[in-house]
C-alpha cells in the first residue's frame, strides 16, 4: 500500500505540516502529487492536496488512515506548481495549504465531486474497446459517472481516463453544492442528410423558417446550438423546437465550454515590421528565448512607443519552439482592446483569465491551458499560475502596478512569483514599463548601489513613440491662482476653454479624478460633526444617484442626513469632490456634453467595463471620466486632450510610495492623449505645482524623479535600499493588541541581539529595527482595532526573514488563543 503525503486545508499555523495517509489499492494509480483528495481529519471529511508520495514510507501505511476519495482525475497541479507553493510558502511566510489554494480556480474550491462523461463526438478505436470494453459500455450506460465510483469499479483505468480527457473523448464535470457547474447547451443534433431531406419535402411550403432552418441544416450537417441556429436562420427558438416536436431532429443538452469571447470575432493580424528602436530591444529578449537560457528583462518604453508588438513577435517566438508563454496584465488595464491584440494575432490558442469572468469561464478557460487547447494565458496577478508545462515567455506588462501585490494571504507578488518560475522553465521574462518600479529600476539601471531585490533585470529602453509621434504637450495649472483670480469652480479656466475647443472640434477628451463617489466627506458648519463610519475610522463618502454615505472599505452605508445627527443643525454640507460631482458639473457647464463616468460604482456589472469603451471607442461620447481605471491600457485615436482633476490628492498619504505613485498615475494618464496621427494636450491641475512628481510628470522625465526619488529612499533605508515585514495585529481590545505586539517585538529585537545586529550598521545603513507596535494609518477597520509592527532590515545583512518567521510561530499560539488576527507582509506595498 502506497501513502500520499497531504496538505489539508485547515489555514492555521499549526496545521500547516504535511500528513501522511494510505492510499487504497483501488486510488493507487489515481493518486499523485498535485492531486486534490478527500482526506479524514479531526473527526471531519476534509480538501487536502497530495505534495509527495514517498516511496519508501518510514511509516507503517497500515497504521495509517486511509484517503478517502480523490477529487480529481487528471491532477490540477503539477510537481512543479507543489514546489512553487512550497517556495511561496517560506518566502512570504503563508501557511503551505493557503499558498496551493491561490494557484487553484474558485470552481475547484470547497466540496466539490467529479463526474466523467463521454464528449458528444466521442470517437472509440478499436484498441480503445479491446482494452476497455467495460469501462465504455459503464460509460456509455452510466454517464455521468463520479470519479470515486469510476476509481472503484476500474481501479487499473487511470491512465486511459487521463489520457481519454486529454484528447476530448472524455468531459469532466463537477458538482458543486448538488449543483452541476457544467455549461449545458440545448444543441441541434442532424439526424443525417437522407432524413433531412425527407423532412424537408414534408415540411408544408407556408412554414418558411422551418424549412430555411433545414436547409441550413443540410449544408451544415454539424451539431449546432440552438440558439445559434435560430439567429443564423434568422428565427426563434420555438421553430427549432417544433422541428424537434415532430421528430425531424434531436434537441439535447449538451455540455459546453463556457468561452466568455466565442461571440466575438477578431480580425486576424500579422506581426507589424519593428522600427529600428523596437528591433533592438527585441533582439536580446528574441536570444533568450531561442536559447532557453532564461533571463528577465527590464522594457523601459515611454507610452505609445510600441512595448506590445514587442511581446507579441517575442511570444510568437516561444511558441515556433512548442512552448507557451503567460502575459500578466493589471486587472484594470485588462479591457477588451487588450485582450483583442492577443485573440487577433493567437486566436484560438489564447485562454483568457480575470476577475470580470464568472467562476465557470475561468475553470473552463484554466481547462483549456491543462488540456493543451491553449498556449498563451492573458489574464490578471493569478493568470502567473497557469498550468502550463513547458513555459517560455513570461510578460508583465505595466510591472510598476501594485495590484500584481496580492493584499490576501498568500501576499505574493505576482512579479517575484514570474522570476521563480521562469527560473525553474528556463523561461525569459519581460517587465514592460513606461514608469518602472523604483525597485526593479534602481536594479536594472544602478545595480553598484547594492538595491534589496530578489529580482536583477538587464535594461532595455525605449525612449521615442512609433512613427515619430510626439509626446503631448504637458501644462500645469497652479488652482492657488485660479483661487485667487475668482474661479472656485473645479476646472480651471485653461481646462474650460480645451474643453470647449476639443468639443468644437469633435475630439475626445479623458478626465482623470481618482475618487468616486459625489462628496468625499460630509461635515455640520455649526458643530463641526463629521460622518463617519461606525465600524471604521475613515469618513462616509456621500453618492448622490443613491442618496447614501458609504464606507468604501466595509461597505456600510446610510441614508443622507437631513439635519447633524450631533447638534440638529440644518447647516449639513458636502465637501469634497468625487467623480460624481464631475460629471454633473460637466453637464452644467456643457450642455448637451455626453460623459462616461467609469468607477467602481458604474463597472460592477459583468460587462460594463467592455460596454463603456466600446461606446467610447465608437464616438458614442465626448469625455471619458474616471478613476484610474482610465489611466492605463486604453488607446483612443481622437483622445487628444487629458485633463487631471486634484492630481496631488494622493500626495499626503502617509505612505513613502505616495510620490511615485502618483508620478507614475500622472504620466500614464498623460500617455492617453496624441496615440495617433492628432496631436494631444495634457492639462494637470494641483495646489503643488513645484512638487517634484508633478514637475518630472510635465516634463516626462522619469529619468529625473527616479534619481531624486532614490537618493530620498537611499537615506531612508526604504526600498530598494532595505527591506521590510509589516506584522498587523487585529482584535477589538486595544489593551490585548499593545500587549502581543510588545511581546513580539521584545522578542524578535532579543534574536537580533543575539546575533549582534539590532541597530547596528555601517556607514547610512540600519542593519536591523523593530518598530511599534503602534495604530496602523487606518486604525480601526470592520469593528477590529489595529496595530502595526515593522520590520526594517538590510537582507544581505541580517537574516530577518528567518527571526520573524520564527517569532511568528511563537505569536500565533498566543494570538490564536486570544482571537486576535496576525497578518504578515513581507515586501509590502500598500501601508496603510
Amino acid at each position: 500500500m502506497k501513502v500520499a503525503r497531504v496538505i489539508v486545508d485547515v489555514p492555521s499555523r499549526d496545521a500547516d505540516r504535511p500528513f501522511d495517509y494510505a492510499i487504497p489499492d483501488h486510488l493507487a494509480d489515481w493518486i499523485e502529487t498535485g492531486s486534490r483528495v478527500a482526506v479524514p481529519f479531526g473527526g471531519r471529511l476534509l480538501q487536502g492536496i497530495v505534495v509527495a508520495c514517498p516511496a519508501g514510507a518510514e511509516i507503517d501505511p497500515s497504521r495509517l488512515k486511509p484517503v478517502e476519495d480523490v477529487l480529481d482525475p487528471v491532477p490540477p497541479l503539477s510537481p512543479e506548481l507543489v514546489e512553487l507553493g512550497e517556495w511561496m510558502s517560506r518566502r512570504w511566510l503563508c501557511p503551505l495549504s493557503v499558498a496551493l489554494q491561490a494557484m487553484l480556480p474558485s470552481a475547484l474550491k470547497g466540496k466539490t465531486e467529479k463526474y466523467i462523461a463521454p464528449a458528444p463526438d466521442a470517437a472509440w478505436t478499436e484498441e480503445d474497446r479491446r482494452a476497455y470494453p467495460g469501462l465504455i459500455a459503464a460509460l456509455q450506460r452510466q454517464a455521468p459517472l463520479k470519479l470515486s465510483s469510476l476509481a472503484r469499479q476500474f481501479p487499473g483505468a487511470a491512465d486511459a481516463v487521463k489520457r481519454w480527457l486529454k484528447q476530448g473523448k472524455l468531459t469532466e464535470r463537477q458538482k458543486v453544492e448538488d449543483r452541476l457547474s457544467v455549461k449545458k447547451v440545448l444543441t441541434v443534433i442532424p439526424p443525417g442528410e437522407d432524413k433531412l431531406r425527407e423532412a424537408l419535402a414534408s415540411i408544408p411550403l407556408r412554414a418558411v423558417k422551418q424549412r430555411e432552418a433545414i436547409a441550413y441544416l443540410l449544408a451544415h450537417p454539424e451539431p449546432i446550438g440552438q440558439q445559434k441556429l435560430a439567429e443564423a436562420v434568422g428565427t426563434t427558438a420555438s421553430t427549432i423546437k417544433a422541428l424537434a416536436d415532430k421528430g425531424y431532429v434531436a434537441l439535447e443538452a449538451v455540455a459546453a465550454n463556457r468561452d466568455p469571447y466565442a461571440d466575438r470575432a477578431f480580425e486576424p493580424s500579422a506581426p507589424m515590421r519593428l522600427t529600428e528602436a523596437q528591433a533592438a530591444a527585441f533582439a536580446p529578449i528574441a536570444r533568450a528565448v531561442d536559447e532557453g537560457r532564461g533571463g528577465v528583462f527590464l522594457l523601459h518604453g515611454v507610452t505609445g512607443s510600441g512595448k506590445t508588438e514587442i511581446y507579441l513577435q517575442a511570444i510568437q517566438r516561444a511558441l515556433a519552439q512548442g512552448k507557451e508563454a503567460i502575459v500578466l496584465v493589471p486587472e484594470i488595464a485588462l479591457t477588451p482592446q487588450m485582450v483583442e491584440r492577443f485573440k487577433s494575432r493567437f486566436g484560438d490558442w489564447v485562454a483568457v483569465l480575470h476577475s470580470r469572468l464568472s467562476n465557470g469561464e475561468r475553470y473552463d478557460e484554466w481547462r483549456k491551458i491543462r488540456e493543451g487547447r491553449a498556449r498563451v494565458a492573458v489574464g490578471a496577478r493569478s493568470a502567473i499560475f497557469a498550468p502550463f508545462g513547458r513555459i517560455g515567455l513570461i510578460v508583465i506588462d505595466e510591472e510598476h502596478e501594485s495590484s500584481y501585490k496580492q493584499e490576501e494571504s498568500p501576499k505574493y507578488h505576482a512579479r517575484d512569483v514570474a522570476a521563480e518560475r521562469a527560473r525553474r522553465h528556463g523561461a525569459a521574462v519581460v517587465l514592460g514599463s513606461a514608469t518602472p518600479s523604483m525597485e526593479m529600476y534602481a536594479a536594472a539601471k544602478y545595480p553598484e548601489t547594492r538595491p534589496e531585490t530578489d529580482v536583477r533585470p538587464v535594461y532595455i529602453g525605449l525612449p521615442e513613440r512609433v512613427a515619430d509621434r510626439p509626446m503631448p504637450k504637458v501644462t500645469i495649472v497652479d488652482m492657488r491662482e485660479e483661487l485667487r483670480l475668482g474661479n472656485r469652480a473645479m476646472f480651471s479656466n485653461l481646462l474650460k476653454e480645451k474643453l470647449a475647443d476639443r468639443l468644437q472640434k469633435g475630439e475626445q477628451t479623458v478626465l482623470l479624478l481618482n475618487r468616486r463617489g459625489y462628496s468625499t466627506f460630509v461635515m455640520c458648519r455649526s458643530c463641526g460633526y463629521t460622518a463617519q463610519c461606525p465600524h471604521c475610522d475613515i469618513a462616509l463618502t456621500y453618492h448622490r444617484g443613491s442618496r447614501n454615505l458609504r464606507c468604501h472599505y466595509c461597505g456600510y452605508a446610510e441614508r443622507e442626513p437631513e439635519a447633524c445627527p450631533s447638534c440638529g443643525s440644518a447647516h449639513i454640507r458636502f465637501f469634497g469632490t468625487g467623480t460624481q460631482k464631475v460629471e454633473e458639473a460637466l453637464a452644467l457647464a456643457f450642455p448637451g456634453i455626453r460623459v462616461i463616468r467609469m468607477d467602481v460604482d458604474t463597472t460592477s456589472e459583468k460587462g460594463a467595463h467592455e460596454k463603456w469603451l466600446t461606446a467610447f471607442r465608437e464616438r458614442r461620447a465626448d469625455v471619458l471620466l474616471g478613476t484610474q481605471m482610465v489611466a492605463k491600457g486604453l488607446d483612443f485615436p481622437y483622445v487628444t486632450l487629458v485633463g487631471v482633476l486634484a492630481a496631488d490628492s494622493a500626495l499626503r498619504l502617509p505612505d513613502f510610495r505616495a510620490p511615485e505613485r502618483t508620478f507614475q498615475l500622472l504620466t500614464q494618464v498623460a500617455g492617453r492623449a496624441g496615440r495617433h496621427e492628432l496631436p494631444g494636450e495634457v492639462i494637470i491641475q494641483t495646489y503643488e505645482p513645484e512638487h517634484l512628481s508633478i514637475a518630472s510628470a510635465q516634463h516626462h522625465d522619469y529619468a529625473a524623479f527616479a534619481r531624486e526619488e532614490l537618493r530620498h529612499r537611499r537615506l531612508m533605508a526604504y526600498p530598494p535600499y532595505g527591506r521590510l515585514i509589516a506584522i498587523t495585529l487585529a482584535h477589538e481590545q486595544v489593551p490585548l493588541l499593545l500587549s502581543l505586539g510588545e511581546m513580539f517585538a521584545s522578542r524578535l529585537r532579543a534574536r537580533a541581539e543575539a546575533a549582534g545586529a539590532a541597530r547596528a550598521g555601517s556607514g547610512e545603513y540600519p542593519r536591523f529595527e523593530v518598530l511599534g507596535p503602534v495604530a496602523s494609518p487606518i486604525p480601526r477597520l470592520k469593528d477590529r482595532y489595529r496595530f502595526q509592527c515593522m520590520v526594517k532590515y538590510r537582507g544581505e545583512d541580517v537574516d530577518a526573514h528567518a527571526w520573524t518567521a520564527q517569532t511568528l510561530l511563537e505569536l500565533t499560539g498566543a494570538a490564536k488563543k486570544h482571537g486576535v488576527q496576525v497578518s504578515v507582509d513581507v515586501d509590502p506595498q500598500m501601508m496603510l
